[in-house]
């Protein structure tokens, strides 16, 4: 079993009386639904539908203080905690930035001997493993104590792409994509039977007509890798862009009716000069639609 922690995650903390309420009205994911121990996947919005923080949550146990911590990209926790107590309004809730105090360990590869209070199974993909909020100094101690090998967050990087779990700024743009898009959907990081959050209009219409045509797909390499951003081509036409790579495993944001027709019609796939293969697929397939329980 191994375990890295995570130097480009910050953590954020909403406590307070109306805090459930108040998080369940802006996100993805069906906060009420939240206990200690448990954690779920998901985003805030632009009223528009599109992603500007993605993130993990668990409620924090009565011994930490309570309240509900979100496990968020590093560069966005300042500006998620002000975003949101922007729209606290007059709802008793309290935002706090822990990032200098608070970080997060992945584990995966087995089951911890032990879960300390702050762990959660990682509720995107079964393999990613557990999710264990601890501050960076006891990450040695804390990774001894559930039975893992602590390694670089390289290692979990490489983990994560093989998983095609995608990553905001290396497979996506913030602001830019919408929740379909990044395979949110696929992820359990939208609750379609919820009620209303920022954005959900356009993530509601999305799914139930079926016009997300863009996704991040899994692709395999045969040697050497694209650069992140490199134009996917299909014969000779674009169909999207490279994302994050790592040994011989990447993910590409792609067209993908645009992929479908054009190896229907025995076109290969390129990026930088580079041959890619999709890894499966079924990835650019309509999937079948479902909910977060």
């Amino acid at each position: 079993m191994k375990a890295a922690f995570l130097p480009d995650r910050g953590v954020i903390k909403v406590a307070g009386d109306d805090a459930r309420n108040f998080l369940n009205g802006l996100v993805t994911t069906d906060v009420t639904l939240l206990r200690p121990g448990l954690g779920r996947f998901g985003a805030l919005l632009t009223p528009q539908g599109k992603i500007t923080t993605d993130f993990l949550i668990t409620e924090a146990p009565s011994g930490h203080g309570g309240g509900f911590l979100i496990d968020v990209p590093r560069p966005l926790a300042a500006g998620l905690a002000t975003k949101l107590g922007f729209y606290k309004l007059r709802a008793k809730v309290v935002v706090e930035d822990l990032t200098d105090s608070l970080g997060v360990l992945a584990v995966w590869d087995g089951e911890p001997a032990m879960k300390p209070d702050l762990a959660f199974a990682d509720p995107r993909h079964e393999g990613l493993g557990w999710r264990i909020l601890v501050p960076e100094e006891l990450a040695p101690k804390v990774a001894d104590l559930v039975g893992a090998d602590l390694v670089d967050s390289d290692a979990y990087e490489a983990h994560r792409i093989k998983a095609g779990v995608p990553r905001g700024g290396l497979d996506f743009m913030y602001g830019d994509a919408f929740p379909h898009e990044t395979n949110m959907d696929r992820l359990h990081g939208v609750d379609f039977d919820k009620g209303c959050y920022v954005g959900q209009e356009v993530v509601s219409r999305m799914q139930h007509r079926g016009t997300a045509r863009t996704r991040i797909v899994r692709i395999v390499l045969d040697d050497f890798s694209p650069e992140a951003g490199a134009t996917v081509l299909a014969g000779e036409k674009s169909v999207g862009t490279m994302g994050s790579t790592a040994g011989g495993n990447g993910l590409a944001l792609l067209r993908t009716d645009r992929v479908a027709d054009a190896l229907d019609a025995g076109a290969s796939l390129s990026a930088g000069g580079l041959a890619i293969h999709l890894a499966d697929p079924n990835d650019i397939r309509p999937a079948p639609k479902q909910t977060v329980a």
